[in-house]
C-alpha cells in the first residue's frame, strides 16, 4: 500500500469556498481534516477565487470555523489583481472597481485609486463578486471599457457554493457585462490562470504543492496550468458528471468525497486507481463497493465514450448515488 496522499507533498493549498466552508458554515469534516494536518506539520495555503473579503477576513472567518489561520496564509483574487495592475500601472492611476469593499481595499493598498464612475477617467475596471453589485456598477463599468479602459476580472465561476446551492458566482456578471459589450475580459486573474496557485507556491517556497478544489473548470484545470497534482472533493460545486465529462486538463490527479481523502493510501484514490473492486467495458460498469471509487474508474477510462450503463445491481446504485443513472 502507498503512503498516505499528504506525505508525498510539501505544500497543500486548498481552495476555500466549497472545500472549506459554505458560506459562513464549514465543510462537514474539513475543521477535522485541517486539525489532522497542522497535528502532522504539514504546510497549508489558501487560495480562493472569491474576491469579496480581504485575506484579513478570510482568515477571521477560517479561525470562527475552528481552522486557525493566519492572514498571510490566505491569498485571494482580489489581492492578485490588484498585484497584477499594480504592475502594469503608475501609481495613482483611477481604477473603476466592480466588487466589494475588500476589492476597493486592495486597489487602495497597492497604491492605485478606486473610483466608481466612469466619469473619473479611469484606465482600467477590475470586476470581482459582490453580493451587492447591480446594474449601475455594470453601466458604468461598460461605458468605462467602450472608452478604452482595459477590463480585468478576478475570476469567472459561474457560480459560488453555499448552504442553499449554487447561486450567480462573478462569471455570471463579467458575463452580463461581455454580452452588453460583445467581447471577453483582458485579463481574468483567478483560477483556472496559475497566477494564485504560483503565488503561493512561490511565498512558500514549495517544490512539490497539492492543490485541493471542488472544481474542474477552475481548481483542477488551474493546478494542471501551473504544472500542479491535485485533489478534487465532491463537497461544493462540482458534480460527478463533470469529472465524468472533464477533458484531460481538467481531470483531478486524486478523487475523493471530501478532505478526508488527504489521509487515504495516494494509491487508492488515483484517477484512475492502480486496483479497484470497480471495471468499465464497452461502457457498462461491473463491481461493487464505494461509488466515489467507481467514479475513479469511469473517469480515469480512456474508452467510455457516453453516460455508463450499469452492469447489475451494485453498479446500478452506484451511478444512481453519483447522479449518473
Amino acid at each position: 500500500m502507498s503512503e498516505a496522499l499528504v506525505d508525498g507533498y510539501d505544500l497543500v493549498i486548498f481552495d476555500l469556498d466549497g472545500v472549506v466552508y459554505l458560506g459562513d458554515q464549514p465543510v462537514a469534516g474539513a475543521p477535522e481534516a485541517l486539525a489532522k494536518l497542522r497535528e502532522r506539520g504539514t504546510p497549508r495555503a489558501y487560495a480562493t477565487n472569491n474576491a469579496s473579503r480581504r485575506a484579513s477576513e478570510v482568515a477571521a472567518l477560517l479561525s470562527s470555523l475552528g481552522v486557525p489561520a493566519e492572514p498571510d496564509e490566505v491569498t485571494t483574487s482580489a489581492q492578485a489583481s490588484a498585484a497584477v495592475l499594480a504592475g502594469r500601472l503608475p501609481a495613482g492611476s483611477s481604477i473603476l472597481v466592480v466588487g466589494a469593499p475588500a476589492l476597493h481595499e486592495e486597489i487602495a493598498d497597492v497604491g492605485l485609486r478606486p473610483v466608481h464612475q466612469a466619469a473619473d477617467a479611469p484606465v482600467a475596471v477590475v470586476q470581482g463578486y459582490g453580493p451587492k453589485v447591480g446594474w449601475e456598477q455594470l453601466a458604468e463599468a461598460s461605458v468605462a471599457i467602450r472608452g478604452g479602459a482595459s477590463w480585468i476580472a478576478t475570476n469567472t465561476d459561474r457560480t459560488l457554493p453555499t448552504p442553499r446551492g449554487p447561486l450567480p458566482g462573478n462569471g455570471s456578471l463579467v458575463a452580463a457585462l461581455a454580452t452588453a459589450l460583445d467581447r471577453q475580459p483582458d485579463v481574468v486573474v483567478g483560477k483556472p490562470e496559475p497566477t494564485l496557485f504560483e503565488q503561493v507556491a512561490r511565498a512558500r517556497g514549495a517544490r512539490r504543492p497539492l492543490v485541493v478544489g471542488d472544481r474542474v473548470d477552475t481548481d483542477i484545470e488551474g493546478a494542471h496550468r501551473a504544472g500542479m497534482d491535485s485533489l478534487l472533493v465532491l463537497t461544493g460545486a462540482g458534480r460527478p458528471a463533470d469529472v465524468l465529462n472533464a477533458p484531460p486538463q481538467r481531470r483531478p490527479t486524486y478523487l475523493a468525497a471530501d478532505l478526508g481523502g488527504l489521509f487515504a493510501a495516494a494509491d487508492e484514490i488515483r484517477v484512475p486507481p492502480k486496483e479497484s473492486t470497480w471495471r468499465i467495458s464497452d461502457g457498462r460498469l461491473s463491481g461493487s463497493g464505494d461509488p466515489v471509487a467507481a467514479l475513479r474508474v469511469l473517469a480515469g477510462s480512456a474508452t467510455l465514450d457516453g453516460a455508463p450503463v450499469a452492469d447489475g445491481p451494485d453498479a446500478e446504485r452506484a451511478l444512481r448515488a453519483l447522479g449518473l443513472a
